[in-house]
């Protein structure tokens, strides 16, 4: 009988496929803080916090010098808990008040994968307790600046980040990578205007397999290949673009904005398909009262998808979602759909936190 071992071979999936340089670090594109992922990933132009490290790091020079450190942290469950994805991220302003540094750390994993391949004991047969777990999880480690400056009357500031990725797949494989993504904001009036180069410089993740001789032997005797794999995974430049407006009249604020994610590796299932670029649109939209509390609505991600009737149709992944100013504290939910059309549903938790210098 030919037995298969799915669960490790699926993970090496994105390692055999590393030539076709297409959804490579996925992970960087899901998007942190539950105010972003309620506002369907539409915060490109508006984000001036701590989170701005991610999204756009130019928005860190807008953070005030007089907030002092501030400190953000994330927790999301993706697939009905089967993906856990944690962000934990400073930022602190430099002497003259017009920079400001930001580090972000991220986490995307599953956790708690059967080790099949130990699956039999020396005399071949079955014995469960031999059976052993292991994660593959992706880690990315950001640091970024953001600098203010003037432009025609308005507020420029320029930003970038450099990143370091280091992915694993338990102890049968893992890679090492680095990247650089420049960024810019302008806000003139009312008017904001965001534009990220994501992997401006391309990201190159260098992959090392290593199985050991007993591992590679269970492979061969049950009839599967040997991902005997040392290769170059390179991500291609992004570019997201967000436009957004402030209004504000008495204790209530209204915050719309747009934006637009460009990708660069071939045809993608997104609203504007093309080689070798691809366009999936967002929007969403935060109304506020009183600068205390905050309701959020977005929606983004569209894609075509087929039936079982073979009936082609498009979905889109909405949200919605409130955030609490309580002193220095901040607390952001977001409630968000896949985007799958099979209702699954993510709740996602984020907090901020101001230690301000003592005046």
């Amino acid at each position: 009988m030919k037995i298969y071992y799915p669960l490790i071979l699926l993970a090496f999936t994105g390692i055999s496929q590393a030539n076709a340089q297409k959804y490579s670090n996925e992970f960087l594109n899901i998007g942190i803080s539950a105010r972003a992922q309620a506002m369907g990933n539409a915060v490109i132009a508006s984000t001036t916090d701590v989170t701005a490290g991610y999204w756009n790091p130019a928005g860190l020079a807008a953070l005030p010098a007089e907030e002092g450190l501030q400190i953000g942290a994330m927790h999301a469950e993706w697939f009905a808990g089967i993906g856990k994805y944690d962000y934990l991220g400073f930022s602190i302003p430099f002497a003259n008040g017009k920079r400001r540094l930001g580090i972000s750390a991220i986490r995307f994993g599953i956790d708690g994968i059967p080790n099949t391949l130990s699956l039999f004991d020396e005399e071949g047969n079955v014995n469960y307790d031999n059976i052993v777990e292991f994660s593959a999880a992706d880690y990315a480690i950001l640091a970024g600046m953001g600098q203010q400056t003037s432009f025609l009357g308005g507020k420029l500031a320029l930003g970038g980040n450099v990143k370091v990725i280091h992915r694993i797949i338990g102890s049968f494989a893992n890679s090492w990578g680095f990247g650089l993504d420049l960024a810019a904001r302008l806000e003139t009036g009312r008017w904001r205007f965001g534009l990220m180069g994501r992997d401006i410089s391309s990201t190159f993740n260098a992959w090392t397999v290593s199985f050991t001789e007993e591992e590679k032997a269970v492979l061969v005797a049950t009839g599967n290949e040997l991902p005997d794999i040392q290769s170059l995974e390179v991500t291609r430049p992004q570019l997201l673009f967000g436009t957004g407006y402030l209004w504000r009249s008495g204790k209530v604020s209204l915050q719309p904005e747009i934006s637009l994610h460009v990708t660069t590796d071939g045809r993608r299932n997104t609203l504007v398909s093309g080689d070798p670029f691809s366009i999936d649109p967002g929007a969403g939209i935060e109304l506020g009262y009183n600068d205390f509390v905050f309701i959020r609505t977005g929606v983004n991600q569209f894609q075509q998808e087929q039936s079982f009737a073979k009936d082609e149709f498009w979905s889109a992944r909405p949200s919605i979602g409130v955030g609490l100013k309580l002193g220095v504290f901040t607390v952001d939910y977001a409630y968000t759909d896949l985007g799958d059309s099979q209702n699954r549903y993510s709740h996602i938790i984020s907090l901020m936190a101001n230690l301000r210098p003592k005046k």
